[in-house]
């Protein structure tokens, strides 16, 4: 094959920006990464972090709000709550009463973290734990799609921040109030389909159109105060089919994400409504785990969409647990093996094949029992970056041998409040080989490449 001088430029800018592309990295374009799986798989990352901790590369002042960042590109995505002067959080923050505040996207400068536009609306808030937005934003085809804690629905423009469409979950569909902790469920693009847990007879999950906000089809029922839970859906193949799976208060169901249509369902209520753990794949073993009525795990048919229950471990109560009762914090499988933490911020170690535990500790979390404390977990290479409850990042290996703490570095103070403590509870993004984390104050920036020149 001959080339054509005529047509070097093209071929030398196509290089370059594959170079470009390359030396960016891995981006983090929606809850728990680009697969959705927890799994960080860029290369040249620190085996442990240098004295005095890895580098900022920046941090930028921000306001309130569980939800973790969005990298894609050059951009870095998140949400917040903003209260005009004189209004505040309330002391008890079971307290529903209604404050005025406002919600913002922002989209940040990856070179230097500043904020490059906003978009902020009036979002007077009612929710229990009234912190901020609890969803990560989706970033997909210079679109980026986020979600309220009241349940406003927005698609952004990611250059400009302009609306392309948007939704209102509670006028819209006639939710007269939001669930008791707010839409925390992280919306799902699946080909040309945004799906949300909405709630409400027969639409605990609605898809919409992801380019005109038109909704294409609805599903389920959902008719309590928690609404549709709080489990963000994921897409599984089994049986032949593409399954979109969806844990809610009642039970954990599979449809069909191009019609709604249920495939089967698995009946699991969770007390209080609290289906938040992301459901995990591993192989044909599809587990969840709640904090009030502990883990399920079942296992899919591998010639039709249908399951069966392999066991169900709950324990006596909250504290005298079996199994995994997990709460913020979403687990892992890993080949044979289940690695989460549990309700009172035990980070175990347990037999997929039984639930059985083999080991726990609380040194990734809050160092002591403490009621929902919690460490975000996330595999990279042979073993795993670690962000505690206290702003702490670890990086630690996880085998059914125990807990064994590689490094650790202070990142964030904690601040929000929580069972007579203060704690972050967000989830970090990984990209570019760096890490992007956030509280109640700041978002910040750290490398945690192995060589910072690259």
């Amino acid at each position: 094959m001959s080339l054509s001088f005529k047509r070097l430029p093209v071929l030398l800018a196509v290089l370059q920006f594959s170079l470009t592309s390359t030396v960016r990295g891995e981006e983090w374009p929606q809850w728990l990464g680009p697969q959705r799986d927890g799994v960080w798989r860029e290369t040249g990352i620190v085996k442990e972090f240098p004295a005095g901790g890895p580098p900022v590369r920046w941090r930028t002042k921000i306001g309130g709000g569980y939800s973790g960042p969005a990298v894609v590109g050059k951009h870095v995505f998140v949400t917040d709550k903003q209260m005009p002067a004189g209004i505040t959080n309330p002391s008890d923050p079971f307290d529903r009463t209604k404050r005025q505040a406002t919600e913002r996207v922002l989209c940040l400068s990856d070179d230097n973290g500043a904020i490059l536009w906003k978009h902020e609306y009036d979002c007077p808030y009612t929710v229990s734990y009234p912190a901020g937005p609890r969803t990560t934003p989706v970033v997909q085809d210079g679109r980026v799609y986020t979600l309220g804690s009241e349940g406003h629905l927005f698609c952004l423009n990611e250059d400009d921040g302009t609306v392309i469409w948007s939704k209102n979950f509670r006028t819209d569909y006639g939710r007269e109030q939001p669930p008791v902790w707010g839409y925390s469920a992280n919306p799902l693009l699946d080909g040309d389909r945004l799906i949300c847990l909405v709630g409400g007879k027969g639409q605990t999950v609605v898809a919409f159109h992801k380019e005109t906000g038109k909704e294409l089809w609805r599903a389920l029922d959902s008719e309590t105060e928690h609404g549709p839970g709080y489990g963000s859906p994921i897409i599984v193949e089994a049986g032949g089919r593409r399954q979109l799976i969806v844990w809610h208060p009642a039970a954990l169901s599979s449809l069909d994400p191009e019609t709604g249509k249920t495939f089967w369902e698995e009946p699991f209520t969770s007390k209080a409504g609290m289906s938040v753990a992301t459901p995990r794949l591993s192989r044909d073993k599809l587990l969840i785990s709640a904090f009030y009525d502990g883990a399920l795990l079942v296992k899919l048919d591998p010639t039709e969409p249908k399951a069966t229950k392999v066991w169900r471990r709950q324990g006596q109560n909250e504290r005298l647990t079996e199994a995994l009762h997990c709460v913020i914090s979403t687990p892992v499988i890993e080949g044979d093996f289940i690695y989460g933490v549990c309700s009172y911020g035990e980070l175990r170690g347990l037999e997929l094949a039984s639930g059985n535990r083999l080991w726990s500790t609380f040194e990734a979390t809050s160092k002591v029992s403490a009621r929902w404390g919690s460490a975000f977990l996330v595999k990279q290479d042979d073993r795993y970056f670690l962000f505690s409850e206290q702003g702490d990042l670890i990086i630690a290996r996880l085998s059914p041998a125990g807990y064994e703490e590689i490094s650790r570095a202070h990142l964030l103070e904690p601040t929000g409040p929580a069972q007579r403590r203060e704690v972050v509870w967000s989830h970090p993004a990984f990209a570019h080989r760096n890490v992007y984390a956030r509280n109640d104050l700041e978002i910040i920036s750290v490398s945690l490449a192995a060589d910072p020149s690259k």
